[in-house]
């Protein structure tokens, strides 16, 4: 006689905490099942929910698994149990931690399962995943049984394996389908509507309410749309450090001078959304890349950045793929047509911070090169590493048309008191 399912008791046993109805309910259901006689197979459930934010893992797992039982029943009983939550589908097996422990169990005599089922393909297979999934099963001598073939999977009958096929194509074209409607959205939100689509704003900015999402569906739910405004404490440091770069001094020189006169970096201003951050100080990287967000323009900017699909192992193609960001040029952007909130710099002052260079060694006048917007954002590209020496001269650039920002912290907090920080003050807009 095979063993109860999983998650139903015995015979004559009663559930935790006195559910005695439900115990006697699912009593019946076995009673109706019968005995499936010497040939029960022990079968392992294997399921998948890509997203624990968007899906509800416990509610997408019970369907999955009702589906597995009602394939199964009379043939044997679920025995084992092997559930990937947050994990995608196009991760090869090898790479999602509970099918990695499934297949390390094939190998394993006494493993205590003889068949695998699974309650839908796509929670399981993308593209040609079957295709090197199916020769391990059959060489361990596990059957996979799926709804789609209604049963047992036969690895020699055409049909089936033109049906995986089949399947294998269409769940790669649902996530490729999905992929290109929702850039071809985003795109078209930033470009027609200057739409804010979510993530940390950027230094200087905070969020805004924008009245009720554009959406009537998320509306009537309650969600509200956002936009950028300037912050009044960081707002004016974004727009000196504009200021100081057109003035021709590098972004090695305007982090060291934030960092001496005590102004908070940006995850230590905004610790709630930077809690993987130190917080510690401004880096030469932090400055350079506030230097080429063409955001601070008021225009509504995206796809700065893209998503390439690398293999993970060239010579194991069976590993799949791995995300990668990369920037994309300035041509490959998307930019409102119209302002979408507060400008910090404008347009024509941000294009020309992208064209200056600062040569290394001893300061001098700025010098109009040919850098590429955005080229900044490298480390050395951002105008040279101009590190206060003997040979350096004062800091004593000249007055800026930025008018002069709150200073961002107490005074007393200012404790060091050298020679260098001393000639920083004297061009520094804020008071020492």
């Amino acid at each position: 006689m095979c063993a109860a399912p999983m998650g139903v008791l015995p015979a004559g046993r009663v559930r935790p905490g006195g559910d005695m109805l439900a115990s006697w309910a699912e009593g019946l259901g076995r009673d109706r099942a019968g005995v499936c006689g010497r040939g029960c197979l022990r079968f392992a459930f294997y399921g998948r929910v890509s997203t624990e934010d968007w899906q509800d893992p416990v509610t997408s797992r019970a369907r999955q698994l009702a589906q597995a039982v009602m394939l199964t029943a009379g043939q044997g009983v679920i025995v084992a149990e092997f559930f990937d939550a947050g994990e995608r589908r196009t991760l090869a097996w090898t790479r999602r931690p509970q099918a990695a422990a499934l297949v390390a169990a094939l190998a394993d005599p006494d493993r205590g399962w003889d068949a695998i089922v699974i309650g839908e393909y796509e929670r399981a297979f993308y593209g040609s995943q079957y295709a090197s999934m199916a020769p391990l099963f059959e060489h361990y001598g596990v059957q996979l049984w799926m709804p789609e073939v209604g049963g047992r999977v036969d690895w020699h009958v055409e049909d089936h394996e033109e049906t995986m096929l089949a399947l294998g194509l269409s769940s790669k074209r649902e996530i490729i389908r999905t992929r290109v409607r929702v850039r071809t959205a985003m795109a078209a939100q930033t470009l027609e509507q200057g739409r804010y689509l979510g993530g940390r704003p950027p230094y200087g900015y905070r969020l805004a309410d924008a009245g009720p999402h554009p959406n009537k569906a998320h509306a009537a739910w309650g969600r509200r749309a956002h936009r950028l405004e300037p912050d009044p404490v960081t707002a004016p440091v974004v727009s000196w450090m504009f200021a100081q770069r057109l003035a021709g001094r590098s972004a090695a020189r305007i982090t060291r001078a934030l960092n001496d006169a005590g102004v908070p970096c940006p995850s230590a201003a905004d610790p709630g959304r930077n809690p993987h951050r130190t917080g510690a100080a401004w880096t030469l990287r932090t400055v350079a890349a506030i230097l080429a967000n063409p955001r601070y323009t008021g225009r509504q900017v995206w796809n700065r950045q893209r998503t390439d699909f690398d293999l993970v192992d060239p010579a194991n193609t069976t590993l799949g793929h791995k995300q990668v960001q990369r920037w994309n040029l300035p041509e490959g952007w998307v930019i409102s047509r119209h302002p979408a909130h507060a400008a910090l710099v404008s347009e024509v002052d941000f294009i020309a911070a992208q064209q200056i260079e600062v040569p290394r060694g001893p300061a001098g006048p700025a010098v109009p090169g040919t850098c590429s917007p955005g080229s900044s954002s490298a480390p050395g590209a951002a105008g040279g590493w101009n590190h206060a020496g003997p040979t350096a001269g004062p800091l004593t650039g000249a007055a800026t048309d930025t008018p002069a920002p709150a200073s961002p912290i107490p005074r007393g907090r200012r404790t060091r008191t050298s020679a260098r920080i001393r000639s920083c003050r004297t061009w520094l807009p804020w008071p020492s």
